[in-house]
């Protein structure tokens, strides 16, 4: 009998210790007042005449919701005609996101950046900012991205958990969450009531302090400068790290370049530990040594860090690419076995170019990088 009652004890702890409990059963379907990335601001009354309300939490950069993007908005298509309201939820903290969390992402969780992912992947279906209070969020309690809540006419919480059970499709077994809007419109009860859910767990304010330490952990990182010479760009073009690799030809003096410098460093952040790499290779004389290795360290640039040896650039940037005989900026992107992926004389196109490392990068599940490859 004792032994029950540990275990009783310990279970409430956990529930007390829990700082942001999932809504539960039968609990009335919390306000919510949220912009939208149509403008407006939207509002649990909005959709009080659907018979059936599905509110799905879910977000940008993670790619398990990126493998949902397309379900969510057949989810409504489908039930369009029944009058189901189905409305998208971003509750991530943008400051709480760790740059090496946006591996898997082309840009992180904010409104603005929610605009341009709707736009890219045209997606019609109410999708709604969270991240500055969280307050939706704290009220529902949203475990992962996505995390679907189903509420009845009643706006009463029936069911709760997984849209369905694999965020690969050909692995799908079972739809919860149609099974629930289903039975619900038939005024049936629910088979199943709740799931676990699988994704990006929430990135809840709390956890600002750990982005804060993963940069504080970049800016820590040694910066330095070498002197390449014309065989070791001629080396450098055949990739010998034998991973995709971005080469980005700059100078001081090129104001194009500084402007889109930090970026290119925060591409590297973002996916340096997915066989990734970048390497900058400065254009200005080698006597201008100093200011370019001020310039990289002022930026915290991790990168490898190149500088022409010599004051014959033609030769340096024959010896890389004999077709180049222009000006800086030129970023090009190399797969691992050295064909060029993407290439760009001048400024870059910072989504274009991380939509492409995304496309071609090895990834788990082939899904992954087919998400960016097409529309």
């Amino acid at each position: 009998m004792w032994k029950a009652w540990v275990v009783f004890i310990f279970a409430l702890a956990a529930i007390a210790e829990e700082p942001h409990p999932v809504l539960s059963i039968g609990s009335p379907a919390p306000n919510f007042s949220l912009p939208g990335v149509d403008g407006r601001i939207h509002t649990l009354s909005d959709y009080d005449s659907s018979p059936v309300l599905v509110v799905v939490f879910t977000c940008n950069h993670c790619p398990i919701a990126q493998m949902y993007e397309r379900r969510i908005q057949q989810l409504a298509d489908d039930y369009k005609s029944k009058e189901v309201a189905v409305v998208a939820i971003q509750p991530n903290d943008p400051r709480a996101i760790r740059i090496d969390e946006l591996d898997s992402s082309d840009m992180s969780d904010s409104l603005a950046e929610m605009k341009v992912r709707v736009e890219y992947k045209h997606l019609t279906y109410p999708y709604l900012y969270d991240g500055d209070t969280q307050q939706v969020a704290r009220a529902y309690g949203p475990r992962a991205t996505p995390h679907v809540f189903i509420f009845d006419h009643l706006r009463r919480l029936r069911y709760e958990g997984r849209i369905d059970t694999s965020y690969r499709t050909e692995l799908v077994k079972t739809h919860e969450a149609r099974d629930a809007i289903d039975a619900l419109l038939e005024h049936k009860e629910i088979g199943v009531t709740h799931t676990g859910v699988f994704g990006c767990s929430t990135k809840w304010a709390e956890k600002s302090a750990d982005r804060v330490a993963a940069l504080e952990k970049i800016d820590e990182q040694p910066v330095n400068v070498t002197l390449a010479s014309k065989a070791d760009l001629a080396k450098l073009r055949t990739n010998p790290s034998r991973q995709m690799m971005l080469v980005d030809f700059w100078a001081t003096w090129c104001g194009t370049c500084v402007a889109e410098f930090a970026d290119l460093e925060n591409t590297l952040h973002m996916y340096a530990h997915r066989d990734f790499s970048l390497v900058t290779v400065s254009a200005n004389m080698p006597d201008e040594n100093a200011s370019v290795l001020h310039f990289l360290q002022k930026q915290h640039a991790t990168s490898a860090n190149l500088l022409f040896d010599t004051d014959d650039t033609e030769a340096h940037q024959t010896a890389f690419d004999p077709q180049w005989d222009s000006a800086v900026p030129y970023t090009v992107l190399l797969s691992g076995d050295g064909k060029v992926l993407y290439k760009k004389l001048g400024s870059v196109d910072m989504l274009e170019l991380r939509r492409t490392i995304l496309a071609n990068l090895p990834s788990a599940y082939i899904g992954f990088n087919q998400y960016w490859q097409s529309q």
